[in-house]
């Protein structure tokens, strides 16, 4: 290594710093990285204002939710609101299209208590034939729609829309017989039930 390197000789080009013989010069930092800098706290200013203001939620969730919001406005559109009574349930049990939109509210809202394919995890297993708190296929939509259990199965209705409501509840049925690996046992309480498809008394 140069000996002009070990050893500067422009002093005054030095910071004066000396460790261990070790010194360093003193060069001003790049124009372009000076630029970046500011330009970054300029931004960041912006984005707290813009973004943390406290007035409006502007977070990408946010805005996820919303679209997420209008697109169902959209789709729901074409089928007006529906009733959670059983020809309807039924269905739109068997209706591919319908039926993911049931089963995408699922995911998002039921998967934490019943497991992701309805095997049962804190909540009851939803694919056998034995249920508690359901005996017709309405009952489905009741038990989303108010809840059940004091509170254990948490009321829906305030939180879904009314069409989500029923699709979910379709979709909760379709889960009947599927048997998933890991299914849960029955908890206390639970009874066979008939089909849904089967009139009740």
């Amino acid at each position: 290594m140069s000996d002009n390197l070990l050893t500067p000789d422009a002093d005054n080009e030095l910071t004066g710093h000396n460790y261990d013989g070790i010194q360093e010069y003193d060069n001003p930092l790049p124009g372009w990285w000076k630029m970046i800098f500011i330009g970054s706290i300029f931004y960041g200013v912006l984005y707290m204002i813009y973004y943390h203001n406290g007035q409006v939620d502007r977070s990408m969730l946010v805005e996820y939710q919303q679209a997420v919001a209008a697109n169902l406005r959209l789709q729901f559109s074409e089928i007006g609101e529906l009733n959670p009574d059983r020809q309807t349930l039924l269905t739109y049990m068997d209706d591919p299209k319908w039926s993911a939109v049931g089963e995408s509210v699922f995911k998002t809202h039921c998967i934490s208590c019943h497991g992701s394919n309805g095997e049962g995890k804190i909540g009851p297993n939803l694919t056998d034939d034995k249920w508690k708190n359901v005996k017709t296929i309405e009952d489905i939509a009741k038990v989303v729609s108010e809840g059940a259990g004091n509170n254990a199965m948490p009321a829906w209705k305030t939180r879904l829309h009314p069409n989500e409501l029923v699709l979910v509840s379709s979709y909760v049925a379709s889960l009947r017989g599927t048997n998933p690996a890991a299914a849960k046992s029955p908890i206390q309480g639970e009874k066979p039930i008939p089909p849904w498809d089967e009139p009740q008394n």
